[in-house]
């Protein structure tokens, strides 16, 4: 125990240091600063990160310098991937299986098409690439696919975003999973500007060895004296650069101005394959208007002729129906006239009664020896009483049958209703004459021989009376079949009047046709209009692309003349240009320099504070004072 206590001791007093006093005695110990130890995972983050960035410099230096494309066999691109891939190999996670440890970079790359949408046709094209059989040949050519691409550092930099992720694949201290991952992705921003074009399909890159070749980026003696040249190849590649985004940007404006003219050019010809077909339209409108208004007026001349033959017609029923009005009010006149002669007559024939019987008081004896012949007169009255009752049958049924006719038999019914009452009024007399015949009975001994004079004028008149009673059916007869026929005349008349009022509802159908044809002309004639309107303005609009093409037209002459001005100029150094090019004046603190963005000189602030909107840049730009005579007399001289 006490031995090893002393060895703690004694190596702890190796780091102890005796500090003197300042009488020179021993003074305090203090501890010694000893170096501390590195991490070994740190440095070797450190010197892959190194190791990228001078293979992303030398290769793009080297790519500048080349001034083509590059290939598959170009060293600094070889080196480059070999140096990516070590990158990407640093603290990953070693999965075991049955056979053997497997480490490949496959797994992390494999998970940037669920990060980058874009990137799945990468994945699916190495996938297909028949060569391949490695998960490490698969991950070289997704690198050399992606550079050509020009997308490498955005599809790495989702990586490195979803650290969650990558967890899964790499171990905590890995490049990837650090800040040296991040500083990789920004430079391998700077490769898009290299163009490559490689071959996948016919290289073997499951077997390649990769293996950093460092006597690229050792400096020599050469390339020190050719930095000079270098520096000037740069120069001439930013100026290269610089006319071709200028060019490439003329090509990007003339195509679009092309692409614009060809649009408007088609969208003239289906405006005017559209007038045609309004004017087709227009013409076929006005064809079926004058149709419409022609037939309109055949209808027109068709219905006031309708209507004047129906105005004949009624006219001519009207009359008919006057004149047989005025006849049968002229029958119902004189038939009045005969009741009316007939009951004066009966009133007479009740007087001359009246007067008999009080003659028959006087004869009651002679009317005895004629009982036989009362016995006869009464079979005879049996026979007028039912006489008597036929007529009132007869009238009965008149009476039925004249309750259906209109308000103008009115007057008729009232002349039975009289004669009815008549005939009633006529039965009691006769049962009065009864009851006094009974009474005379007694006095007829008396007045036999009275009462024979008396029957024979009696006889005499009860045959006048008969003889008028069988004209009075006559001239009821004819009364019905009056009235029959008076019936059947109006029942023509009603169906006439049905007829009249069939074509007065047929011609009120026609006139509301004849009124929605109208207001359908008038409706098309409102749509004539607003396709003239139309018409005038796409015409108008015609006119003015016509005016705006042959401005594009004169845009893009100037653009490509600018275009063949700009292929023969230079864009100078700030270090070359020491005097103004105008006033000749030496530049210092107070004169700064300024590029003219048209024709690439250095001149002061007082020759080029113009400024003018240029092909490559639609924003107004710094320009000398001399381009900015020449554009302005070249816009004045193309303006028509």
């Amino acid at each position: 125990m006490t031995f090893q206590v002393w060895g703690r001791r004694r190596e702890a007093s190796h780091d102890l240091a005796w500090v003197p006093d300042a009488e020179g005695g021993r003074g305090t110990a203090m501890r010694r600063r000893t170096p501390a130890t590195k991490d070994p995972t740190a440095v070797e983050r450190a010197n892959l990160l190194n190791m990228a960035k001078l293979s992303i410099k030398g290769l793009i230096e080297s790519a500048l310098s080349f001034g083509r494309t590059l290939d598959s066999d170009y060293p600094p691109l070889q080196q480059f991937f070999v140096v990516m891939e070590h990158c990407l190999k640093h603290g990953l996670k070693v999965r075991k299986s049955f056979l053997s440890y497997n480490k490949t970079i496959w797994g992390p790359l494999e998970l940037v098409e669920k990060l980058y949408p874009e990137a799945e046709e990468i994945g699916a094209s190495v996938r297909d690439l028949p060569g391949l059989k490695t998960p490490l040949g698969r991950a070289r050519a997704w690198l050399r696919l992606a550079l050509m691409q020009k997308k490498m550092a955005d599809y790495l930099r989702c990586l490195i975003i979803q650290r969650d992720l990558l967890s899964e694949f790499y171990e905590y201290h890995a490049l990837m999973m650090e800040e040296e991952g991040a500083v990789i992705v920004g430079l391998l921003v700077g490769l898009n500007v290299i163009d490559a074009n490689l071959c996948v399909k016919g290289e073997d890159l499951d077997s390649q060895v990769g293996v950093i070749d460092f006597s690229m980026y050792l400096k020599n003696e050469e390339d020190i004296g050719n930095k000079e040249r270098n520096v000037q190849i740069a120069a001439i590649l930013d100026q290269k650069n610089y006319v071709e985004e200028l060019n490439r940007q003329l090509n990007s404006t003339v195509s679009s101005l092309h692409s614009r003219v060809d649009s408007l050019e088609k969208s003239n010809t289906k405006l005017i394959e559209e007038l045609a077909i309004a004017k087709n339209n227009i013409i076929k409108l006005q064809e079926e208007n004058h149709q419409l208004r022609s037939e309109n007026k055949l209808i027109l001349m068709k219905t006031q002729q309708h209507l004047e033959v129906t105005k004949v017609d009624v006219e001519t029923e009207l009359q008919t129906y006057k004149h047989s009005r005025q006849g049968l009010d002229e029958m119902y006149n004189e038939a009045r006239r005969q009741l009316r002669d007939e009951s004066q007559l009966r009133q007479d024939v009740e007087n001359e009664l009246a007067v008999q019987v009080s003659m028959k008081h006087e004869i009651e004896l002679a009317m005895k020896l004629l009982e036989k012949d009362i016995h006869e007169k009464q079979d005879t009255l049996i026979g007028l009483r039912q006489q008597l009752e036929e007529v009132k049958a007869i009238n009965i049924e008149t009476y039925q049958k004249l309750q259906g006719s209109e308000d103008g038999l009115k007057e008729k019914n009232e002349i039975i209703a009289r004669l009815e009452e008549k005939t009633s009024k006529i039965t009691a007399a006769m049962r009065q004459l009864e009851q006094r015949l009974q009474q005379a009975e007694k006095a007829q001994m008396e007045i036999e021989d009275e009462d024979k004079k008396y029957l024979q004028e009696y006889q005499s008149k009860f045959d006048s009376l008969q003889k008028q009673i069988s004209q009075k059916e006559k001239q009821l007869a004819q009364l019905e079949t009056d009235l029959k026929i008076e019936k059947e005349w109006r029942q023509t008349l009603r169906e006439d009047l049905q007829k009249e009022k069939d074509t007065v509802s047929h011609l009120r159908n026609e006139t509301q046709q004849i009124i929605t044809l109208k207001k359908e002309f008038l409706n098309l004639q409102d749509e004539n209009q607003r396709l003239k309107k139309i018409y005038h303005k796409q015409e108008q609009a015609l006119q003015e692309l016509g005016n705006k093409l042959s401005e594009s037209k004169l845009k893009i002459e100037y653009m490509k003349e600018a275009n063949k001005a700009l292929q023969g100029l230079v864009w100078l150094k700030d270090k070359e240009a020491t005097h103004c090019k105008l006033c000749e004046k030496e530049f210092s603190l107070s004169k700064r320099k300024h590029h003219c963005r048209n024709c690439g000189e250095i001149f002061c602030n007082a020759c080029s504070d113009n400024e003018l909107p240029l092909p490559s840049s639609p924003k107004p730009v710094r320009v000398c004072d001399s381009c900015h005579a020449l554009l302005i007399q070249r816009c004045s001289s193309n303006l028509p």
